[in-house]
């Protein structure tokens, strides 16, 4: 309910306005407050029924005038609220259908541009562990032939916020002209999510006029930890003992901790 009214401020009238700004600032007082105060019983229901079921966090856009501790909170705020809308809006099927695409593949390759291409980065890292080939790269070039010259038992995961970069559509197309799986992990109604086989929408808002994008990215890299996971469990324990024996073998690039003295 936070959500929907911060989404909805621009709309509301000036006295509208006010009163959703005090609720936002302090939603815990405003279920307390007088009718008088709010005016709507039934909103008073509702608004302590959303606060029992979720933690007090709202997306709120950072200003210019904000203090160190203001904008940290907003921040933190944010992304806790972002991650939260995420796994609300998760269809399960599509994780199924991705998870078991990936355990079946022979090669997987995740690519994205920008600051997606972190987050493939990432998703690489993760998936180098198991033992099947995984391809990454920033290079438009590379990610082109990658695509021209894939096969049926290929998956390439495209990560995009927008879904409207016109190379990342492009690569999507390029990729299902030879029956390869396209997942994308995009946003819902996009160019991207409408070219792949199958599509992991993240509708997370983001604050852009401030700060630089970043509650998209903690999203997308969680839903890399959930395939990661999924494809862990599905691959059954002997995939799992494997996994440990990879474990083990990095153990000495660590230097061991050191016990903590007692005071």
């Amino acid at each position: 309910m936070l959500e929907q009214i911060q989404a909805q401020l621009d709309a509301l009238s000036k006295s509208e306005r006010k009163v959703a700004e005090q609720i936002l600032a302090a939603p815990q007082q405003a279920m307390h407050s007088s009718i008088a105060t709010l005016g709507f019983p039934d909103f008073k229901l509702q608004l302590a029924q959303s606060l029992v079921k979720s933690p007090n966090w709202v997306s709120r856009d950072v200003e210019e005038n904000d203090s160190v501790e203001s904008y940290s909170h907003k921040i933190f705020d944010s992304a806790l609220a972002g991650l939260s809308r995420v796994r609300q809006q998760l269809d399960s099927q599509v994780i199924r259908q991705a998870v078991q695409a990936l355990s079946k593949a022979h090669k997987i390759a995740f690519f994205g541009l920008g600051a997606s291409a972190v987050v493939a980065h990432d998703a690489t890292n993760k998936f180098l562990r198991f033992n099947l080939p995984v391809i990454w790269s920033e290079d438009i070039v590379i990610q082109r032939m990658s695509c021209i010259n894939s096969g049926p038992n290929d998956v390439f995961v495209l990560i995009s916020h927008t879904g409207r970069t016109k190379n990342m559509v492009e690569l999507a197309r390029l990729a299902r002209v030879n029956a390869s799986t396209v997942l994308a992990i995009t946003s819902p109604g996009s160019p991207l999510a409408a070219e792949a086989t199958l599509a992991l929408t993240l509708d997370v808002p983001e604050d852009t006029d401030i700060y630089l994008p970043m509650v998209s990215r903690l999203a997308q890299l969680t839903v890399i930890d959930v395939l990661a996971t999924g494809f862990t469990l599905e691959r059954g324990a002997a995939f799992r003992e494997n996994l440990k024996r990879v474990k083990e073998a990095l153990k000495d690039s660590r230097l061991e901790k050191q016990a903590q003295e007692n005071n």
